[in-house]
């Protein structure tokens, strides 16, 4: 589980987003860092059971810094004001699909996917898809998957079929997607519960046929 003052300092740190306040703090910031990684930790344990492309991924490869690049953002606070993790074969510097928890007041939420895949890995995401429908219509139609995330998150979508494909395709509306991901939102009470690690796990499991499909593909 969260210990609940790991909240409590995101709630501060969103209200007071700078330096000094951050310096003054830094004993809060390391109790909270240490509390998520250890949570990090026991998620990742309970996936290593589960998807043995994790068996060699280190909790420190999965933990997001918390200071933000703010050299081409018009937002210059200068820490994230959110405690994210990336679960996937690589770490967080490895561009493929994976599992991500964001602990956030206000806005925590489970999920995972392939976010924003560069042209080449769409391309073949896409044909992947196409040439294997019914594999990938299984998927997101699975009933744990629909259970936990309803389906995947239409955020960036194309209005007009993406280049080689016709409005007829049966796998058409997958195909305009651009992002493949699905969420699903937790509340603040959830995320200090004492089961958060055991739903967390549940959930990325459900995901987890997604997660290889999507590699498959772009591995090809």
């Amino acid at each position: 589980m969260i210990q609940p003052a790991t909240m409590q300092f995101l709630q501060a740190l969103k209200k007071n987003n700078n330096k000094a306040w951050f310096e003054k703090n830094r004993p809060k910031y390391e109790n909270a860092k240490q509390d998520y990684l250890q949570f990090v930790s026991a998620v990742l344990d309970g996936m290593k059971l589960k998807d043995k492309t994790l068996v060699n991924l280190e909790p420190k490869q999965c933990v997001f810094r918390i200071n933000r690049d703010v050299r081409f953002s018009k937002n210059k606070d200068p820490y994230k004001t959110n405690f994210g993790a990336s679960f996937s074969k690589g770490g967080k510097k490895i561009d493929c699909a994976g599992y991500y928890f964001h602990l956030e007041p206000g806005a925590c939420f489970i999920g995972g996917g392939f976010w924003m895949p560069m042209a080449p890995e769409l391309k073949k995401l896409r044909q992947e898809i196409d040439y294997c429908f019914d594999e990938f219509k299984g998927i997101v139609h699975e009933k744990k998957f629909k259970t936990h995330y309803g389906g995947l998150t239409e955020t960036e979508k194309l209005v007009r079929p993406p280049k080689g494909y016709e409005l007829d395709n049966p796998a058409i509306e997958f195909l305009k997607l651009k992002n493949f991901v699905a969420t699903m939102e937790i509340t603040n009470e959830e995320a200090i519960n004492k089961n958060l690690v055991k739903k967390v796990v549940t959930c990325f499991d459900a995901l987890s046929p997604l997660i290889h499909f999507v590699n498959k593909a772009i591995e090809v």
